[in-house]
Parts: structure tokens; sequence; C-alpha cells
């Protein structure tokens, strides 16, 4: 596949030969959101959490007496249901990476070069 080079002024100088391996490749919109997904969920830290009634710090002895105060039966102060204690299903930290064959992201980095150069036609 040749293409014309231009210089600044936008008059043709020359031609470049691209290979069609790369530059003519079948455009795969699923390759490509695969691909940009993998990107994304890569560049994402994980690093987000919430401390579960284990991990909080504080007492376990019950608040009152189980039966005979007229009010619910309260646990720990460090249960979910009570100020300062922990969450339920909160997040966790862990990580994010995602892998994808090697011949997948070469597929797709030819998509979106191929896909450029149809674009600039």
């Amino acid at each position: 596949m040749l293409i014309p080079v231009r210089n600044m002024a936008g008059e043709t100088v020359g031609e470049v030969e691209l290979r069609d391996e790369v530059f003519g490749a079948r455009v795969s919109k699923p390759l490509m959101h695969q691909a940009l997904v993998r990107q994304q969920a890569n560049a994402r830290l994980g690093t987000h959490s919430t401390k579960t009634r284990g991990e909080v710090r504080g007492s376990t002895r019950k608040f009152y007496r189980q039966k005979g105060t007229g009010r619910a039966r309260a646990g720990s102060a460090r249960s979910p249901r009570w100020r300062g204690g922990g969450v339920i299903f909160g997040p966790q930290a862990r990580a994010k990476k995602l892998q994808t064959h090697k011949k997948l992201r070469k597929g797709a980095f030819a998509t979106v070069l191929s896909t450029i150069l149809i674009k600039k036609k």
C-alpha cells in the first residue's frame, strides 16, 4: 500500500510503502473494545477499601442486657447497625488486572492503525 508523503504546505513530496499486515488489517470492533477495556482496567489502582465489623476498632461487649430493657437486642458496638460500626458489603482492595493474548493485542493494534489510515483517506 503506497501512501503519499506531504510537506507542511500540503504538496506531495514522495511516497511511503506501508505493510498490509499492519495498515490493511480487517477492522474488528470487538477486538478494539476488548483491548480498550483491558487498558483501562490495568490503569486502575484497586486500593479502595472499607472496614468490616471484624476490622473496626472498639469493644465487643454488649451495650445492654439481652432482655428486659424494652429495646431491640443489641450486640457489639461495632455492628453495622451502629454509628462507627463496620460496613457490610463495602469495597475491598483487590487487583483489577486483565490479560489478553499477545496475538489479540497485536491484532487490536493493527486494527486501530488501519482505522486511522482509513479515516485519513
